[in-house]
């Protein structure tokens, strides 16, 4: 039997477990017989263009350094953000891509990443079958926005939730040792998707009621009922700790984050955010008078390895596992996908589904995930959200420091 090469790239902001999902998709075709070389595309589709492709079957016959692979941050194989236009625009760079994986003998591609991500998937995936080129195109996903259409939750949002709930946690008790009237606005991430934002709930606990308050990009955000809110929350407690998404917007659909910063968009098209707690910030001091506080938590919620989820970790190498299996049985143009099974007891299981239902659509908040008056979650978001942060992962340290797995440039 002819033995095939097989390539991985990593697209998109970072997570702490995608990673893990590359470890997992090279476990699994280090131990296929179907499979000679693996490559590793160095930041994402522009690794191919460029020919940076990085052979790492020597590196990962070493078991530690799978182990390390798993519990390192950030993306091992460097990201980027490049979009990919239609065939019809430029059809010389898709000729160039298959070129590439023509000369390197690759008969599969894997892509870790995000909404952007799943679009390049769904393009090469198209251009593939069209012309016959014999590549099985394969999109495993990752966003700790948990944005991702059509998969009940994604790699990477566990463990960034959990580390927002700790976060929120530890902030609540800083702030609650002055007694004097205080807010504390935590600005989490989240463009359109308030996910990570609502997990800030995951915190309370039956001695701690922080966040108080929480306002997700699914509602909109009225200044006078925030006001309002934060007013009574104060007369109630002194500390009134707020989280807020990056991306809240006003009735007019403006963000709140206009107020503080000029926005710029990405190569996507997408607001460059930033800036919404510090608006609110200024507000309350104007308004309230009380001491006020804004904390971003920016890329901390991401790249957070030495306090992830043991749970997200997990799944994230199963589901790598999984792809390399569905692949190598024919399945092209899918991208893997999380189910939840009903049941009181927490289980998932691993299956794919077609990259054009997914590709450039969006998934939000469900309404019953969200209270009436928009300023809280629900118990049914609890429900969703608890199991994925569970459990706490063994790291590798040195000198008190956590050791991370670093790709030779």
């Amino acid at each position: 039997m002819t033995k095939a090469n097989a390539v991985i790239g990593q697209s998109g902001g970072p997570t702490c477990a995608i990673n893990a999902t590359l470890a997992g998709v090279i476990d699994a075709l280090l131990k296929s017989k179907k499979i000679s070389k693996i490559f590793g595309t160095v930041n994402g589709i522009n690794g191919i263009l460029s020919g940076n492709l990085k052979e790492l079957n020597k590196i990962f016959e070493n078991k530690e350094n799978l182990s390390l692979l798993k519990n390192t941050p950030s993306s091992y194989l460097g990201s980027c953000r490049f979009k990919l236009p239609e065939f019809e625009e430029n059809s010389e760079i898709y000729e160039d891509i298959f070129a590439s994986l023509k000369k390197h003998n690759i008969k599969y591609f894997f892509y870790i990443g995000g909404n952007d991500s799943m679009d390049t998937v769904m393009k090469l995936n198209a251009y593939a079958k069209k012309f016959d080129k014999g590549v099985t195109v394969m999109g495993i996903p990752k966003t700790i926005d948990n944005d991702l259409f059509g998969t009940d939750h994604c790699p990477g949002f566990g463990s960034a939730a959990k580390y927002v709930a700790a976060s929120v946690a530890e902030i609540a008790r800083d702030a609650y040792c002055y007694f004097v009237d205080s807010v504390t606005i935590v600005e989490i991430m989240g463009r359109n998707a308030g996910f990570l934002t609502a997990a800030s709930a995951l915190a309370r606990s039956e001695n701690l009621c922080a966040p108080d308050l929480i306002y997700l990009p699914e509602h909109q955000f009225d200044v006078n009922e925030f006001l309002s809110d934060v007013k009574d929350k104060i007369k109630k407690h002194k500390n009134v700790i707020v989280a807020v998404s990056e991306g809240i917007k006003n009735k007019d659909g403006v963000y709140v984050a206009a107020a503080s910063d000029v926005l710029q968009n990405d190569k996507f098209g997408h607001a460059q955010l930033g800036g919404a707690a510090k608006t609110l910030e200024n507000i309350v001091k104007t308004e309230i008078g009380c001491k006020c506080r804004s904390v971003e938590i920016n890329v901390l919620q991401r790249a957070a390895s030495h306090f992830a989820s043991k749970t997200d970790l997990a799944e994230s190498f199963k589901i790598g596992k999984t792809a390399v299996s569905y692949a190598l049985r024919g399945v092209s143009g899918e991208m893997m996908i999380f189910e939840r099974e009903n049941g009181e007891n927490y289980k998932i299981k691993i299956s794919s589904m077609d990259i054009n239902l997914i590709a450039n659509k969006e998934k939000t908040l469900p309404e019953n995930f969200i209270n009436a008056r928009g300023n809280d979650v629900t118990k049914a978001f609890i429900n969703y959200a608890r199991p994925l942060i569970l459990g706490e992962e063994k790291i590798k340290t040195k000198d008190g420091i956590p050791v991370h797995l670093v790709l030779k440039r």
